[in-house]
C-alpha cells in the first residue's frame, strides 16, 4: 500500500516520538508499503526551523535527507494535477501544507498518516 506521511507524522517516526500511534508505526515500518514524503512536508520543517518553533538533532539537509534515504521513504513531487485540486478545495484546513497534502492524497487516491482529525471533513482516507 502506498500511504503519504504528515509532516508530524514524519518526524514522529524519525525521533521515535511516542506521540505516533501504534498502528502508524507498524504501516510505517511495513516492508510491503510503500511511504512517500511530500516536499511540503520538510519545506514545513526549514520554516518552522527559521521561525525558532522547531529545531532537529542535526544539521536540517543532511538529517532529512538522511532519513528519508535511511527509512527508505519516496518523495511525493508536486505537481500540477495536485495544486489544480486547491483551486476548489474547501476550507476545513486553513494550513496550506495540509492542504496541500490532503490534495495530493486525494489525487493519488492514497491514505495520510495523520494524527489530525481536521482532515476527516475531506473524505480523505487518514490512517491513525
Amino acid at each position: 500500500m502506498r500511504m503519504l506521511l504528515d509532516t508530524h507524522a514524519f518526524l514522529w517516526f524519525i525521533l521515535n516520538e511516542p506521540q505516533l500511534s501504534p498502528a502508524a508505526r507498524t504501516a510505517i515500518i511495513d516492508p510491503t508499503n510503500d511511504v512517500e514524503i511530500s516536499p511540503a512536508t520538510y519545506w514545513e520543517i526549514a520554516i518552522k526551523i527559521r521561525t525558532g518553533k522547531y529545531s532537529l538533532p542535526g544539521p536540517y539537509e543532511s538529517f532529512i535527507a538522511g532519513q528519508i534515504r535511511a527509512n527508505y521513504f519516496d518523495i511525493l513531487p508536486v505537481e500540477v494535477r495536485h495544486t489544480s485540486l486547491l483551486t476548489s478545495l474547501p476550507f476545513h484546513h486553513r494550513d496550506p501544507f495540509d492542504r496541500l497534502l490532503v490534495a495530493q492524497a486525494l489525487v493519488e487516491a492514497i491514505p495520510i498518516v495523520s494524527a489530525d482529525a481536521d482532515l476527516d471533513p475531506y473524505g480523505v482516507n487518514r490512517l491513525w
